[in-house]
């Protein structure tokens, strides 16, 4: 336990501190189990109301977790500053990142040269580039979304982080895919909201599954194509399901997460309607252009765009003109639909080699495939030692079962038989004891 060596000081905003600096420098690895508050306040001498309090604030600071009678643990990627991972060895192959292939995306000095440029003044009126807004408004209609209200953001989650602030309050209880996204999962934890998993297949969330978190729940995230990690995408009729489940509750919060947008290699199927009281649709650029640009589009009602509008004038005001025309510019450049080919074909080519060794996987929409396993350390460290770096699924997962999660942006098809040449070697032996 974290107690003679890393906790220390007397007064709540101390011990909270020491803790935090112990999780920065990488000493308080993630589920490491911090003291009983009883144990901990003889340590240091102090009241086991002032170490609750400090357990309290490190709460809602995300940093940790209170886990019933298992006590307080340091959570998963806790939101401050932590020691970097370690590279991939010389000669791994990554398909651990989720980045797109660097040769589908457009030519950003091509297109900045293109770019007007000139200076803009704290006056000026305009926080969105009137181009951008009209590219936007045409996505937008052409996929049924209501497009009267459009703002800019800087990337998706800073656009599902905005709208969240908003509305929810610590506390407050919010639907997520299971498994989820791992920065969705950050920002609840960050802002001291409660996750509610709702299990998904190839085709989306589960309908009963969502109504049953709806008892509680004030909010919905939803990724309604190229879900990260699973793949999954909207069907019509799972996407009709869902709207019948929605409802019965217009108060909802419903956030869609369209971060891959048209390279996703799906139709976009919403769930948004003109009768929901609170909704916004964010669609990122990072997939289809590039993750530097930091833009994204966020379409939503008329409260959520004037609060959303009105917070940004008191930060960030706007988001660079500079990089909202050069997203403008590259867009016209290239259309997506190449990019989307290449990417469903080295999708389905290791679909393709995993089902040949009997391997279950999925990978409807998107850039990765989601490979259910006995068990993800062993398999991970497995493969890094045949050449490969993938990701386990602990951080996505909330309740589902074990998987690893494989990026196929960079894959071509004979290196997905390769690839799946060698799992398949790693699964034999436990493949084996099962049968037995």
């Amino acid at each position: 336990m974290l107690i003679q060596t890393y906790i220390s000081g007397t007064s709540t905003v101390n011990i909270a501190a020491s803790v935090e600096s112990a999780v920065a420098a990488g000493r308080a690895p993630s589920g490491a189990q911090l003291p009983p508050v009883r144990t901990l306040a003889a340590h240091l001498g102090v009241a086991p109301a002032t170490v609750a309090a400090a357990y309290r604030l490190l709460q809602d600071r995300g940093v940790v977790v209170a886990d019933g009678r298992r006590g307080t643990r340091v959570r998963p990627a806790p939101p401050i500053s932590l020691p970097a991972e370690a590279p991939l060895p010389p000669g791994v192959r990554d398909l651990a990142e989720g980045n797109p292939d660097l040769t589908l995306l457009p030519d950003l000095a091509a297109a900045m040269r293109r770019v007007k440029v000139e200076q803009r003044l704290y006056s000026d009126a305009d926080l969105n580039d009137p181009d951008l807004l009209a590219l936007a408004r045409e996505q937008f209609r052409a996929d049924r979304v209501p497009n009267e209200h459009v703002s800019v953001v800087s990337g998706a989650l800073d656009g599902i982080e905005r709208v969240a602030r908003e509305h929810l309050r610590p506390g407050d209880r919010v639907a997520v895919e299971d498994p989820c996204f791992t920065g969705v999962l950050d920002l609840l934890h960050a802002q001291s909201l409660v996750a509610v998993p709702v299990p998904v297949d190839d085709e989306g969330m589960i309908p009963g599954e969502l109504r049953r978190a709806l008892r509680s729940a004030s909010a919905v995230i939803v990724t309604p194509r190229a879900q990260n990690p699973t793949g999954a995408a909207h069907s019509p009729r799972r996407a009709r399901e869902l709207r019948t489940v929605l409802a019965a509750r217009r108060d909802v919060l419903v956030i869609e997460d369209d971060h891959a947008g048209p390279v996703a290699g799906a139709n976009y199927i919403t769930l948004i309607d003109r009768q929901r009281e609170r909704w916004a649709v964010v669609r990122s650029v990072s997939k289809s252009l590039g993750p530097d640009l930091r833009v994204a589009l966020l379409a939503s009602d008329a409260q959520t765009h004037a609060r959303v509008e009105g917070r940004q004038t008191l930060g960030i005001r706007w988001v660079s003109h500079l990089l909202q025309r050069l997203v403008v510019a590259a867009s016209r450049d290239r259309t997506p639909s190449r990019a989307s080919r290449v990417y469903a074909e080295r999708r389905h080519a290791l679909l393709r080699a995993l089902a040949a060794h009997g391997i279950a996987a999925h990978g409807r929409s998107g850039l990765n495939v989601w490979i259910p396993v006995p068990e993800e350390h062993t398999v991970v460290q497995a493969l890094l030692h045949a050449g490969w770096g993938v990701k386990a699924g602990e951080r996505y997962r909330l309740t589902s079962p074990p998987a690893i999660r494989v990026t196929t942006a960079t894959l071509t098809p004979r290196d997905a038989q390769r690839f799946a040449d060698d799992l398949a070697r790693v699964l034999a032996p436990k493949r084996r004891t099962t049968g037995v």
